[in-house]
C-alpha cells in the first residue's frame, strides 16, 4: 500500500477543504487544482462533505482526494465507501486505529503529545499529524521529537498559517504542513477563487 507521504509526492501543503454544497466543494478544489494542488482534504465537518468528497472526485479524476476529520469507525466506513484516497484523523482511540489499520488506504493520524505517538506507532503509523500544532507545542515539539522518533514525521495543522508555516518546513522531520488559510471561509464566501489559487501556488 502507498504511503501518506507517497501521495505527496512533491507537493508540501495538504489543504483543507469545508464544503457547504457538493457544488461548493468542486469550486474550492478548482481554485486549489489551478494553484498547484494535486492532492486535497474534505473534512467531516458538514452535512455535505461526503457528497462533496464523491462530487470532486467526479469532477476531477486524476486529483487525489481524501477524507479529514474522521472519528469514529462509522465515519471511517462513510469515507471509503465514497472512495476516499486517504484518511485524516484528528485523534485516536485503540478502537479507531485498528479500524484504521484495516481501512485499505494511507492513513495521517492526528497526535498531540509524546503518549499519543507511542500509541500511534504501536500501531504501525510513523507518519503522523500534530494537531492542534499550535496548543500541541508547534515547531518547536516537532523538532524535540527527532532525536526521540527517528523514523517518525509530521504534518502539523491548527494554527499552521503563510507566515508560520516555514518554521514547520524547515524541519527534517515535518515533510508537510496542513491547513485552511489558503481556502478560509471568508474567500469561499466571497466566491473568490483566484485568491484561493494564489495562496495555493504561493506555499
Amino acid at each position: 500500500m502507498n504511503t501518506f507521504r507517497s501521495l505527496m509526492a512533491d507537493q508540501v501543503l495538504l489543504p483543507i477543504i469545508q464544503a457547504d454544497t457538493p457544488e461548493q466543494g468542486v469550486d474550492i478544489a478548482r481554485a486549489m487544482q489551478a494553484g498547484g494542488i494535486h492532492l486535497v482534504e474534505v473534512v467531516l465537518r458538514t452535512d455535505a462533505s461526503i457528497e462533496a468528497l464523491k462530487a470532486i472526485k467526479q469532477a476531477f479524476p486524476e486529483m487525489v482526494v481524501g477524507a479529514g476529520t474522521v472519528i469514529c469507525e462509522q465515519s471511517l466506513a462513510k469515507a471509503i465507501d465514497a472512495g476516499a484516497d486517504f484518511i485524516v484523523t484528528p485523534g485516536m482511540d485503540s478502537v479507531l486505529a485498528k479500524a484504521l489499520q484495516n481501512c485499505g488506504v494511507p492513513v495521517l493520524p492526528g497526535v498531540a503529545n509524546v503518549a499519543d505517538i507511542l500509541t500511534a506507532r504501536r500501531h504501525g503509523f510513523h507518519e503522523l499529524k500534530l494537531f492542534p500544532a499550535s496548543l500541541s507545542g508547534g515547531a518547536k515539539f516537532i523538532s524535540a521529537m527527532s532525536g526521540l522518533f527517528k523514523d517518525t514525521v509530521f504534518c502539523p495543522t491548527g494554527g499552521v498559517s503563510q507566515a508560520n508555516k516555514d518554521d514547520y518546513l524547515g524541519l527534517a522531520n515535518c515533510f508537510a504542513v496542513g491547513g485552511t488559510w489558503v481556502a478560509s471561509q471568508q474567500l469561499v464566501d466571497n466566491q473568490d477563487w483566484q485568491a484561493i489559487s494564489k495562496a495555493c501556488a504561493a506555499v
